[in-house]
């Protein structure tokens, strides 16, 4: 039996190279998936599988809609994968003394806010369907200074809220069997990396930061540990903070 036979999940930001491989990989292990992606540009080709659904996931309004979609569409919902979100140097993330006030805000609604109001949505179907897991993308850079080179403090200030979220929220509805766990990738080869992959000193520390890879996480690597947290293989976990990281957080 595939790992998600008859399941149906929400993947958000499913445009994107986490989110995109996550929605291949949860269709092919038996799941029926609701693509979420605010890009018409991005939106995944639909199948009997996967139905993509145009909408963007800060909006309260749209992430109720999207779990309707769900359930109208596929009859039920078992599992949330969170990826929506990124990077907000264009915006005006940095280091605190030169972060501005926008870019805060638009980092922190973009991948902290966005979470919780999917979440906020999802969970009543989630109960109702007996239980079901919540997987949250966040980062090493979550847990662990960037330096220099990453230096990003809105970014990370989201993607540490958003294990403080995860966490706080495995323990309180554990009794509804909802498992809750996050994700911390390391740099991951995605259209939102090219920038850092293309300079030759981030790269180099990257090669030095992730040894077992000798370079970045692959996005299909980081679905594949998304697609364990969200089948029954993990059914005694909740609350965990799973690096992807080829050894990032290690060192």
């Amino acid at each position: 039996m595939r790992a998600l036979e008859g399941r149906v999940a929400i993947v958000t930001g499913a445009g994107g190279g986490i989110g995109a491989a996550a929605v291949e990989r949860f269709a092919a292990a038996g799941a029926r998936v609701l693509a979420v992606e605010r890009d018409p540009g991005r939106l995944p080709a639909p199948s009997a599988a996967v139905r993509p659904y145009l909408a963007d996931v800060t909006a309260a309004a749209a992430c109720a809609a999207a779990v309707e979609a769900a359930l109208t569409g596929f009859g039920g919902l078992h599992v949330l994968f969170n990826v929506a979100g990124g990077s907000g140097r264009s915006l005006g993330d940095g280091p605190v003394h030169a972060c501005t006030e926008a870019g805060w805000d638009a980092v922190l609604g973009g991948n902290l806010r966005s979470v919780f109001l999917m979440c906020r949505a999802a969970l009543p179907a989630l109960a109702a369907a007996g239980g079901g897991a919540i997987v949250n993308l966040a980062s090493v850079l979550g847990l662990v200074g960037g330096g220099e080179l990453f230096a990003t403090h809105a970014y990370a200030a989201s993607k540490a809220g958003l294990v403080g979220l995860t966490r706080a929220m495995a323990t309180y509805y554990a009794p509804q069997r909802i498992r809750v766990n996050v994700l911390c990738p390391g740099l991951v080869e995605t259209p939102m990396a090219a920038r850092a992959l293309a300079d030759a000193r981030t790269r180099a520390h990257v090669e030095r930061m992730q040894p077992l890879l000798a370079g970045p996480v692959s996005a299909g690597q980081v679905a594949d540990a998304a697609l364990f947290l969200a089948s029954e293989a993990a059914a005694a976990i909740t609350g965990a903070v799973l690096p992807v990281d080829g050894g990032w957080t290690a060192q």
